[in-house]
C-alpha cells in the first residue's frame, strides 16, 4: 500500500508540473531591447582618441603638499597662523606664572578622626562629645582642645564644630554613628 501511495503522489506532482509549464509557454515574451537600452544616449565626446601629450604631462607632474593631512578633518593653518607660530618660536612670550592657590577656608581634619556621639551629665554641665581616632576614644566638652590642635566650639546633635588653633580656621565634623568603638 505504501508503494501505491507514492505512485499516486508522483502522478499528481507530474500533472501539476505540466500545468505550470503549459501556462508559462502561453505568456508572450518581448523580443525587443529593454527600456534601459532604448533610452541610452551616447556621451558627446569630440575626439575619443587618447591624448598622449596630456597623458605624458600628467605623468611628469610632481606632487607638492600644501601641508594639509588628507586623513584629517581639521583645516590646515592659514599663512597668518604659520607666521604667528614662527614669530612665537623666535620671540617666545613671557611665561605666565599661575596665581598661588587660595588659602584654605576650612580646617583640614585627619581622616581617621570620627565624631560618634554626645551626652550630658544631669547636674547642668555642658554637653560632652565622643571622638575616636580609630584606636583611642576621647571625651571632650565645649572649650576643650582635641589632640592639642583643635578647640571644640559647639557640640551639636548632627555635627561637632571646632577651630584649628594654629590657623584659626573653623571646621565641622559630622556625626558618624558607625564609627563607635565596640562596647565591652
Amino acid at each position: 500500500m505504501k508503494q501505491k501511495q507514492q505512485i499516486i503522489v508522483l502522478v499528481v506532482l507530474v500533472v501539476v508540473a505540466g500545468l505550470i509549464w503549459g501556462f508559462e509557454l502561453r505568456k508572450p515574451t518581448s523580443t525587443g531591447p529593454t527600456a534601459s537600452f532604448r533610452d541610452y544616449k551616447v556621451l558627446a565626446v569630440e575626439n575619443p582618441q587618447i591624448r598622449w601629450q596630456e597623458l605624458e604631462r600628467a605623468q611628469k607632474t610632481e606632487y607638492k603638499s600644501n601641508g594639509r593631512n588628507p586623513f584629517s578633518i581639521t583645516a590646515p593653518p592659514s599663512p597668518a597662523e604659520v607666521r604667528r607660530e614662527q614669530d612665537a618660536k623666535v620671540h617666545p612670550p613671557a611665561p605666565v606664572i599661575p596665581p598661588p592657590p587660595p588659602p584654605p577656608t576650612r580646617a583640614t581634619l585627619p581622616a581617621n578622626l570620627k565624631y560618634f556621639g554626645y551626652g550630658t551629665v544631669p547636674n547642668g554641665t555642658p554637653r560632652r562629645a565622643f571622638v575616636t581616632d580609630g584606636e583611642d576614644s576621647y571625651i571632650v566638652i565645649e572649650g576643650d582642645t582635641l589632640l592639642g590642635r583643635y578647640r571644640i566650639l559647639k557640640v551639636g546633635n548632627m555635627n561637632l564644630e571646632l577651630q584649628e588653633i594654629s590657623t584659626g580656621l573653623p571646621g565641622t565634623m559630622p556625626l558618624d554613628e558607625q564609627a563607635a568603638p565596640p562596647s565591652l
